[in-house]
Parts: structure tokens; C-alpha cells; sequence
């Protein structure tokens, strides 16, 4: 029962998100009139298709909930419609390609202000310190000169202004010992800290070991608590790859679509605060992670448009759509391998 569950709340937040995505593109497509053959919520074989004899544009349902497209003439090749994709502006192609990541990214940060209006938020000033037998860790980061009523400013230099942005930069960068910048009876200093640590998936992260004073909830400041969590979110999706890149993380901290799915439905479990946070956090990665300069992903298609707006010189179609096609087998591998890891974890 909890794996129908966990499948079918799954659907419904992978389903929603692409419909999203999707219906930028598509929106934005219609405005500047252009041609669309198809709108497809899922890939694969159709479940559900419609035709409308108004606008000649075919939808469809289809039967791998994992993504989605809108097929416009001009889109991969070259067309003699009038109204196709490739005959248009590169300022109107360049806003129908970051439509989709656009609208994603801006349906997290909406959902992420409604997250906020819901929880309790927070600071960046100490309150109290777990101690180490509570917490089991071998130190403390009060033995390092860090003081509960200290007000943490900036992590390695990195301005922080919610409780989120000062955890995250912890988990991230106090494997080691770090400098704060802390304001101490009215007072700037920076001081060296040693938080204790974890492991996971093969990685070492620094740990907060204190509790964060909560901050009165005004219209003003659940604005601003929602904007700087929706942009910690932007710059983590970000900053994975990175991490990713240079080996900071490994291959086992990468997730598809069935790792995903497991932990939706944990947070399902979990209740409707931890599946809005979670929504938002997934709507925004796929809204950064299809912005990437790789081809088959619209940041690919963005960065031959911005090349063709710089050096006023369209890539050939016959180029592109071989970079492209190189692009989108490299990417269904790498997916391919993913979810075979994935499954494998699910099963042992």
C-alpha cells in the first residue's frame, strides 16, 4: 500500500512540475505564434491525445511520467512554415527556451512563501548548545570561543541571513575548521570554529550543534525569510554540480527519478510541510539543472542563441541537431546508469 502511495503522490508532484515547465515554453510559444505540432505531458506512448480542430495542435498524456515537450515546426531542423521556431527572432527563441526553467523556478519560489507562512523561521543568533552527550559528537563548537547571544554574520566570508543559509554553509564547509564573522556584544569579530561532523554516501559535513533564536513572523520578513531560502535553493542546485565536478561529492549522491520518488514519498509520509518544502526544492532544481549549457537541455539551446546574438551568426541546423542528438544519448546513458543505481538501492 505505501508503494502505491509513494508512486501515485509521485505522479502527481513529477506531473504537476512538468506541466509547469511545459506550459512555459508553450505559453511563450503561442505569444510570439508560433507553429506547435504537439504539447505531451509524459514521454513514450500515448495514453490520452487530443486533437483541436481551432489551433491544428495535438495534447496528449503519455505513459512515462518523467518529462515531458512541446514539438514546434522549426524546432530541430529547418521548416517552411512561416510561423516555425527557426524563422523566428533569437530573442524570441532565447525566451521560449528559458520559459520552462523560468516558470519552474518561480513556482518554487511561490511555493516555497507559502512554506514560510507555515513554519516558524529563524536568525543566524546562537541560543543555546546541545551538549556533546546529548548529541554523541566527540566536540563542541562552544570549545572553538562561540558563544550562545553571538550573532553569525557571514560563514568563510559568505554573508548569511536566515538559519537555512548558516546551516547550509556549516553542512558544506565546516568538514574543517571555518572562520565566522560574528557581532558579540555589539562588536564585529571573526573567530576560528571546529563543528563536529558527519558522514554520509562517502562525504564528511559539518554539523550545527546549537539551537537558532526565532525571528518575530511580519508580512516583511516572510517576504524576505521566503526570497533568501528560494535563492539558497537556486545557488545549491548550482553549486552541486559543482561540487559534483570536482569530487566533492560522489557518484552515490546523485538521484533519478525512482530515488527521487522514494523520497517524495517519505516526505508524504512525513506531512505536507515536509512534501511543500520538498516540491520546492525539486521545482527549482529543474528549473537550474535544464538552464545547464548542455545540449539536449534548453541551457544547451540557450547557449547556441546566445552565440548566434553575440557573433550575429546562426550555428547551422545540421550541426546543431547533431550536438544535440550526441547530447540527449550521453544524457539517456547517464540516466540510464542512475536509475540502475537507484533501483539497486531501493533492493538491497
Amino acid at each position: 500500500m505505501d508503494t502505491i502511495y509513494t508512486v501515485l503522490i509521485s505522479i502527481l508532484v513529477f506531473g504537476l512540475l512538468i506541466f509547469i515547465h511545459e506550459f512555459g515554453h508553450y505559453i511563450c510559444a503561442r505569444i510570439f505564434k508560433v507553429k506547435i505540432l504537439e504539447f505531451s505531458i509524459g514521454m513514450g506512448p500515448k495514453l490520452v491525445e487530443y486533437k483541436s480542430k481551432k489551433t491544428d495542435i495535438n495534447y496528449a498524456i503519455s505513459s512515462i511520467p518523467i518529462g515531458g515537450y512541446v514539438a514546434m515546426a522549426g524546432e530541430d531542423g529547418e521548416s517552411d512554415d512561416p510561423n516555425s521556431f527557426d524563422r523566428k527572432p533569437a530573442w524570441q527563441r532565447l525566451i521560449i527556451t528559458v520559459a520552462g526553467a523560468a516558470v519552474n523556478i518561480l513556482a518554487g519560489f511561490i511555493v516555497m512563501l507559502i512554506y514560510t507562512c507555515l513554519v516558524d523561521i529563524g536568525g543566524t543568533t546562537v541560543a543555546q548548545f546541545v551538549p556533546k552527550e546529548t548529541t554523541g559528537f566527540e566536540i563542541s563548537s562552544s570549545e572553538s570561543g562561540l558563544c550562545s547571544g553571538d550573532e553569525i554574520i557571514a560563514v568563510e566570508g559568505k554573508r548569511v541571513r536566515i538559519a537555512d543559509e548558516l546551516s547550509y554553509e556549516v553542512m558544506r564547509r565546516g568538514y574543517e575548521p571555518i572562520t565566522l564573522t560574528v557581532i558579540r556584544d555589539g562588536e564585529e569579530m571573526d573567530i576560528t570554529v571546529e563543528f563536529p561532523t558527519i558522514g554520509e554516501s562517502g562525504q564528511t559535513f559539518g554539523c550545527l550543534d546549537f539551537s537558532i533564536y526565532g525571528e518575530k513572523k511580519t508580512f516583511g520578513s516572510v517576504i524576505s525569510y521566503a526570497f533568501s531560502k528560494g535563492a539558497l535553493l537556486v545557488r545549491m542546485c548550482w553549486e552541486s554540480v559543482y561540487d559534483l565536478i570536482v569530487g566533492r561529492y560522489t557518484f552515490e549522491a546523485v538521484s533519478g527519478p525512482v530515488g527521487i520518488s522514494s523520497a517524495i514519498g517519505d516526505a508524504a509520509k512525513a506531512g505536507a510541510l515536509q512534501l511543500l518544502y520538498l516540491t520546492a526544492l525539486i521545482s527549482i532544481n529543474l528549473g537550474v539543472m535544464n538552464l545547464l549549457p548542455f545540449p539536449a537541455l534548453d541551457g544547451g539551446r540557450l547557449l547556441t542563441i546566445l552565440i548566434e546574438i553575440i557573433t550575429r551568426r546562426r550555428i547551422p541546423q545540421k550541426i546543431e541537431g547533431i550536438i544535440n542528438a550526441v547530447g540527449l544519448f550521453i544524457l539517456l546513458g547517464f540516466s540510464a546508469v542512475v536509475l540502475v543505481k537507484d533501483v539497486l538501492g531501493l533492493i538491497f
